[in-house]
């Protein structure tokens, strides 16, 4: 189980084989339906479609057996299905087969075509959304970067102290702080004791959070990715009086990060900087509209996908779950369009979307009702 990276999705977008198998369900994490084995019901559901449809085009039942063998081997891993997040990616051919759980909520859908699908994935390969995430307590200091679709930990071990003790000094008691909790899940802990000894308390743990701070700063400032910051809600205005890094978000992810795990963690994160993945999106929306009546645009997919391979594309807007069925000639730069899946038809939606992030550009998965030119399904802000 794992995220999709941007080395393992160009790997994904340029396997070409007689027969790739590109499969999305929804999942959940926990409750009811993790218990009567409902993620794994959806796939064995999707499978058996798929089993189907392979036999029905005369595809050798060696290669089907191929393709399957590891899906059944993901369908008894009990351990697999407990930790999910919100969408399961599946990619398999005869030789190649990987699983990505993601924080996607997923239609369930499967694609089988001389590669794969990958359209649902490309929003995190637009190198907009980034972010690092700071867990921080007085016992342990963690980082992450992270996007929409993807955490991964850094390694910070050499450059902060991982433990308030060791930027004050082993004399430091935790008893002396004596916590009271309010509630749950990082309501503000108060500090116990009598003036000064409180003061002292606070002055350390600053001094523990400014080395912090520090340690992290040269790091930090190579890619100046907005920091949010996950800890228990006493310690966050202490950790932004010691800061120093000119993109830390104002809001706090709420609670004490050893109650969640890696997903949990990613989860939380999102429901804080979310609004501001969506800033550039949006940017660029307005940007198309207030060009719409010039030739830096155009909705017409006969012009975009010609203009795809040219590199001319700056930004593709393409409509969530809508799809367009067809063919390119890149020799003739002619595109062919089918009106329903016919054979040797292609997702052209799917073909735009992994070539503009080939050459550079960016895409948006972006809702009906949200696309700048709503009678098309795919527009393209152009670069020149």
């Amino acid at each position: 189980m794992s995220m999709i990276n941007e080395q393992e999705f160009k790997k994904l977008a340029n396997i070409k084989s007689d027969t790739c198998v590109s499969i999305f369900i929804p999942t959940q994490r926990a409750g009811k339906e993790v218990l009567e084995e409902k993620n794994k019901k959806h796939l064995h559901c999707e499978w058996v479609q798929i089993r189907k449809k392979l036999k029905e085009d005369n595809v050798e039942e060696s290669v089907i057996e191929k393709i399957g063998k590891p899906i059944q081997e993901l369908l008894e891993d009990r351990d697999f299905w407990r930790h999910q997040s919100d969408g399961l990616a599946i990619f398999a051919s005869p030789d190649f087969f990987e699983s990505y759980t993601l924080p996607v909520n997923f239609e369930a859908y499967h694609y089988i075509s001389e590669e794969f699908y990958v359209k649902p994935l490309v929003p995190a390969m637009t190198g907009d959304g980034k972010f690092n995430i700071l867990a921080i307590q007085l016992e342990k200091v963690s980082l992450f970067e992270a996007s929409k679709y993807s955490i991964a930990p850094v390694e910070i071990d050499d450059l902060t102290p991982s433990r308030l003790e060791e930027r004050v000094g082993f004399d430091f008691k935790e008893k002396a702080l004596q916590f009271r909790t309010q509630g749950e899940g990082g309501d503000k802990t108060q500090f116990h004791g009598h003036g000064g000894s409180e003061r002292d308390e606070k002055t350390e743990i600053k001094q523990f959070f400014r080395a912090v701070d520090q340690g992290l700063k040269d790091y930090l400032t190579r890619e100046k990715l907005p920091l949010v910051v996950y800890c228990q809600d006493y310690l966050f205005p202490i950790y932004k009086d010691a800061n120093t890094y000119n993109h830390l978000m104002d809001e706090v992810i709420p609670g004490n990060p050893n109650d969640s795990d890696l997903l949990g963690i990613h989860q939380k994160a999102m429901e804080v900087v979310e609004p501001y993945l969506n800033e550039n999106r949006n940017e660029k929306i307005e940007k198309y509209k207030e060009l719409s009546q010039t030739e830096n645009t155009t909705s017409a997919v006969s012009d975009i996908i010609p203009a795809v391979y040219q590199g001319k594309i700056d930004t593709l807007f393409i409509e969530n779950r809508a799809e367009i069925w067809g063919d390119y000639k890149e020799d003739e730069m002619k595109v062919e369009f089918s009106e329903d899946r016919k054979n040797g038809s292609i997702s052209l939606l799917n073909l735009a979307a992994k070539k503009t992030i080939e050459m550079g550009g960016k895409v948006y998965l972006v809702e009906h009702e949200f696309m700048p030119q709503k009678k098309s399904k795919m527009n393209a802000l152009l670069r020149f």
